[in-house]
């Protein structure tokens, strides 16, 4: 088979346009000999005439022109091809999975940092994936998720590393006709039906670790994973839900719905993880930094854990 050289196809596409040998190697920086071995072995290669020479302006033939046609679009993709090499090496490109522990943090949270993170790096495709902080750390450690933003408490896991990011005051839901209280407290909660995340989860353990500092352990009337789901549930009567808000309390109020502070408080705390053998300059090792370098807008019941140094 006759290989291209791309050195020698370059030379022959700056001596059609610049028209003669001398200036093709002044352009290139090359020595003229060197331009004219160049052309002679691209000739000898493929065995067709490339050049006419005449006395003022050297011009491709009739073949050499299409070579050189067709050389630009190759010259271009190659050199997009080192480009999207260099831009993936340095982490500016690349598909991120992002593991979530629920879907309230992709709804309300997520939106503005992949605002950022399209501004930053351009190039970063991120996948969300709603499998929970279980599912999260499980995929952390196997290598099917690249970054996970979970819920605290973690355990301690080998080659992974959990960075504090944004904590939530939690709230109750509860439908707007229940007798009217200013605190939900867990005896009052423990005796109305409840919306409770599914066991398992970090939310569950959470929820229920707060019953039980007060003596109660509650049982769920429908359990599920979904917080937008279950607003929806608060809103038909259902029954009350305890959720990390991440906007103003009064927004999630409504005619239906009221919201109301706990006593005891009650704090989620989010932490983002990654891998320890990450590269730092890599693609989810830039999602990671974007994410811990966003907080929500002051006013808000998001705060800033710690910042990425």
């Amino acid at each position: 088979m006759r290989h291209l050289n791309l050195d020698q196809l370059r030379t022959l596409i700056a001596i059609a346009d610049l028209g003669s040998f001398s200036a093709a190697a002044q352009a290139l920086h090359l020595a003229q000999p060197t331009v004219s071995l160049h052309v002679s072995e691209l000739e000898s290669r493929l065995d067709v005439p490339l050049l006419v020479r005449a006395a003022r302006r050297v011009q491709p033939t009739p073949a050499g022109a299409e070579l050189v046609e067709r050389g630009r679009r190759l010259l271009r993709d190659v050199d997009e091809a080192i480009e999207a090499t260099q831009r993936r090496h340095a982490g500016l490109e690349g598909r991120v999975r992002l593991g979530v522990s629920t879907t309230s943090v992709v709804v309300d949270l997520l939106p503005p940092v992949f605002e950022l993170l399209t501004q930053r790096y351009p190039g970063i495709e991120i996948s969300p994936s709603f499998v929970g902080s279980d599912g999260s750390v499980a995929g952390l450690q196997a290598g099917t998720v690249d970054v996970a933003v979970v819920s605290l408490p973690q355990p301690a896991v080998p080659g992974l590393r959990f960075t504090p990011w944004l904590r939530h005051e939690m709230r109750a839901l509860v439908p707007a006709h229940w007798p009217v209280v200013r605190r939900a407290t867990p005896a009052w909660l423990a005796q109305r039906p409840l919306i409770m995340n599914e066991p398992g989860s970090r939310m569950q353990t959470l929820t229920m670790e707060w019953f039980a500092k007060a003596g109660f352990a509650p049982r769920a009337r429908i359990e599920h994973n979904y917080d937008t789901a279950m607003r929806g549930l608060v809103q038909a009567g259902y029954g009350a839900a305890l959720l990390p808000l991440m906007d103003d309390a009064s927004a999630y109020a409504s005619e239906r719905v009221r919201v109301l502070p706990l006593t005891p408080r009650l704090v989620r705390h989010l932490v983002v993880g990654l891998r320890a053998s990450e590269p730092r300059e890599g693609p989810a090792a830039r999602v990671a930094e974007t994410l811990l370098s966003w907080s929500p807008g002051q006013g808000m019941e998001g705060q800033l854990v710690r910042k990425a140094p």
